[in-house]
C-alpha cells in the first residue's frame, strides 16, 4: 500500500476482503468511482481481493449474484446506482429474498447536494436522484435489512455487518445506502481491519427436543415428509436421504419446490401431490415449507404436524399457516443428521420400517401413453431428451410457469443442485444460470425458460455478459406464442364468458415476439429454432456440442401446449 489518501471506496473494498468476497457484480453508477479507485490501486499493487464484473443491467447483476449465491451460500457484493438503480434491480433482489440468497445490495444518495465542505457529489443528485426517506426506505419492504452508513468510520463494519446479516438464518440480501460524500470522505483504516471474518455458527435443536421429535417418527404409523428447499441448504440433501432411508419415509416435493431436495429415482420419492400424500398421513414433517396447505386452512386435522426448519415463521411473508404440534429450529443438515442419531439411539423397528418400504416400491400404474402432438414438440419430449443428453451433473434452471411440473417431474433430479427454481417476478433466469455457472465453471448449466419469461429478461445484456465472461450456457425456449398462464387464469374466473365466447383474449397474444434464434446469433450465441419433433435430438445435441466447445446456445422449441 502506497501513502496514497484513502477514501470510503477503499473501505468497501477492504471488508470485502475480510468477508472472502468473490466477486464484486456492479451495473455502474456515477457514486462508484471511490470504489473504482480502490480496485485500480488493488490491480496495481497485485493485492489480492475480489473480481469486479461490469454489467449492463441491474437485474442481470443481482440475478448471477442470485445464481453465484445459490452454488456457493457465501453473500456476495452488488453495486447499483442510486434509487432508479435500485428499483431496476428490485425484481432480482426480491427474488434473493424468497430464495434465501445472501448478498449486500448497494447504492447512493447525496446528503450535501453541493453545500457541504467536501468534495462536490455532482449536480445530477440535487436535480434528478435524491428521493424522500433514502433509498433505504424504498429498498426495506422487500430486503432483510436496510440502512443508512453516516459516517466514513464506520464504512468498513457496516458492510461486514451487512454481509453477517445477510449470511444469517434466514439468508437474504441486505441493503446499505452509502453517500456519496461518505465514500469521498478520506478514511483511516482501524486496526481490525485485514482480519478474517469468521462464518456464522452452526445452530441445532436440544437434546430434549430432538428426543420428542424422534418418538414422534418413531410412533408414527404412516409419517410423510414434504419439503419445498431442504436442498439449498449444506448438507440438506444428503442428510435428509439418510432420515428418509433409515425409518422408510415418504419424501413429497410439491410443486412449490424450488430445488433438487431428494432423489426423484428413489421409491421413497412419492411425487408432488401434497394433499393426497398427507390425507391418510399421522404425521406430517415439514422441512423447509413456508406454504404446505392452500388454502392455508385445509391442515390435516388427524396428523401431528412436525416443523424442522432453520425460521420457520418468514418475516417476510405476510400470511404463513403451518399448524405445527412441535417445532425443530437449526441449521437443517446438522439438525437432520442429530435427529437420524436421536432415531437411531432410541432403537428403529426394523420390521415396520421393512413393511413400510415394501408397501412404497409397489410398482406404480403406468401412465397412460401419450397420443404424438398434432403440431408443434410436446414439452414432456424436450425434458426427457434434455436428461438424456445433459452431463448428469448438470444444474438445471427453471424459469418456466406452466411447463415447471412437467420439467420437476420428468428431469427426475436425483443429486444436490441438479434442479433449482427461479423464484420472484420473472425476467431473472438468464442472470441466475450465468451466476451458477460463474460460480462452478466446470460444471454444465442449462436454462429452461418459456417464452414469455425469456422476453422479460434482459436478454441482450445477458448474453452478452455469456460471451464476454466465457460463461458457456444452454438456453431451451419452451415456445407455445403466449402467455399461457395469463390464459388458464381468464379460463377459471370466466370458464363461460365472452373472451371464451368470441375467442377474444387479452394479454395472452405472443406472435409478435422477435425470432429468438436469429436474437441469439447477433449477439455471438448459437441460435437455432426447433418445430419438428425429428428435430428435437439432433437440435439439442448440436446446441451443447456448442456449449461444451464454450459457445453459448439458444434454442428455441415449438412447444405444443
Amino acid at each position: 500500500m502506497t501513502d496514497e489518501r484513502l477514501d470510503g471506496g477503499e473501505a468497501v473494498l477492504a471488508a470485502c476482503r475480510s468477508l472472502g468476497v468473490d466477486v464484486v457484480f456492479a451495473s455502474s453508477g456515477s457514486e462508484w468511482a471511490p470504489v473504482w479507485e480502490a480496485l485500480a490501486r488493488q490491480d496495481r499493487d497485485g493485492t489480492a481481493g475480489p473480481r469486479y464484473v461490469d454489467l449492463l443491467h441491474e437485474t442481470l447483476a443481482v440475478a448471477m449474484a442470485t445464481g453465484y449465491g445459490l452454488v456457493t451460500r457465501r453473500p456476495q457484493l452488488v453495486l447499483v446506482h442510486a434509487v432508479p438503480g435500485l428499483l431496476q434491480g428490485a425484481c432480482g433482489v426480491h427474488g434473493a429474498l424468497l430464495a434465501g440468497v445472501p448478498m449486500v445490495v448497494a447504492s447512493s444518495e447525496s446528503t450535501t447536494y453541493g453545500d457541504g465542505h467536501g468534495a462536490d457529489p455532482g449536480s445530477q443528485w440535487y436535480r434528478n436522484l435524491s428521493i424522500v426517506g433514502g433509498p433505504q426506505a424504498v429498498a426495506a419492504p422487500w430486503t432483510k435489512w436496510s440502512t443508512q452508513v453516516g459516517d466514513v468510520s464506520t464504512v468498513y463494519g457496516s458492510v461486514v455487518r451487512a454481509a453477517e446479516i445477510a449470511a444469517r438464518p434466514t439468508a437474504g440480501p441486505v441493503y446499505l445506502n452509502i453517500p456519496v460524500e461518505v465514500l469521498l470522505d478520506e478514511w483511516t483504516p482501524p486496526a481490525l481491519v485485514g482480519r478474517a471474518i469468521p462464518e456464522a455458527g452452526r445452530r441445532v435443536s436440544t437434546a430434549a427436543d430432538l428426543e420428542q421429535a424422534a418418538r414422534r417418527l418413531l410412533a408414527a404409523e404412516r409419517p410423510v415428509i414434504v419439503t419445498e428447499s431442504a436442498g439449498r441448504h449444506e448438507d440438506g440433501f444428503e442428510a435428509l436421504l439418510e432420515l428418509a432411508e433409515t425409518l422408510a419415509v415418504p419424501v413429497i416435493e410439491p410443486q412449490a419446490a424450488v430445488c433438487a431436495n431428494f432423489p426423484r429415482t428413489s421409491p421413497l420419492h412419492r411425487g408432488g401431490d401434497t394433499a393426497a400424500a398427507v390425507a391418510d398421513a399421522d404425521l406430517v414433517v415439514l422441512l423447509c415449507c413456508r406454504a404446505p396447505w392452500y388454502p392455508p386452512s385445509d391442515r390435516p386435522v388427524a396428523a401431528d404436524v412436525l416443523v424442522i426448519d432453520d425460521v420457520p415463521h418468514r418475516p417476510y411473508v405476510d400470511y404463513q399457516v403451518l399448524g405445527a404440534d412441535q417445532y425443530l429450529e437449526g441449521d437443517i443438515g446438522p439438525t437432520l443428521r442429530a435427529l437420524t442419531g436421536a432415531v437411531r439411539e432410541l432403537g428403529v423397528d426394523e420390521r415396520k420400517v421393512a413393511a413400510r418400504l415394501a408397501a412404497l416400491t409397489v410398482p406404480r400404474t403406468a401412465p397412460a401413453p401419450r397420443q404424438p402432438a398434432e403440431h408443434w414438440i410436446d414439452p414432456g419430449d424436450v425434458v426427457d431428451c434434455l436428461r438424456e443428453l445433459l452431463d448428469p451433473d448438470a444444474a438445471v434452471v427453471d424459469e418456466t410457469i406452466t411447463h415447471a411440473r412437467t420439467v420437476q417431474q420428468r428431469l427426475r433430479a436425483d443429486r444436490p443442485g441438479r434442479y433449482s427454481y427461479v423464484q420472484g417476478g420473472l425476467g431473472q433466469g438468464i442472470g441466475v444460470a450465468l451466476g451458477v455457472k460463474m460460480a462452478d465453471t466446470e460444471r454444465e448449466v442449462a436454462l429452461v425458460i418459456g417464452d414469455g419469461a425469456m422476453l422479460y429478461n434482459p436478454i441482450v445484456q445477458s448474453l452478452s455478459a455469456a460471451r464476454q465472461l466465457e460463461l458457456p450456457i444452454l438456453i431451451v425456449v419452451f415456445n407455445n406464442r403466449q402467455y399461457r398462464s395469463m390464459k388458464l387464469n381468464h379460463l377459471r374466473f370466466y370458464p363461460d364468458g365472452a373472451a371464451v365466447r368470441e375467442d377474444d383474449f387479452r394479454g395472452v397474444d405472443l406472435d409478435g415476439q422477435p425470432e429468438l434464434a436469429k436474437v441469439a446469433e447477433s449477439l455471438g450465441v448459437l441460435g437455432l429454432s426447433l418445430t419438428e419433433p425429428e428435430q428435437l435430438k439432433s437440435g439439442l445435441a448440436q446446441a451443447l456440442a456448442s456449449v461444451r466447445s464454450g459457445v453459448s446456445a439458444l434454442v428455441d422449441v415449438r412447444v405444443s401446449i
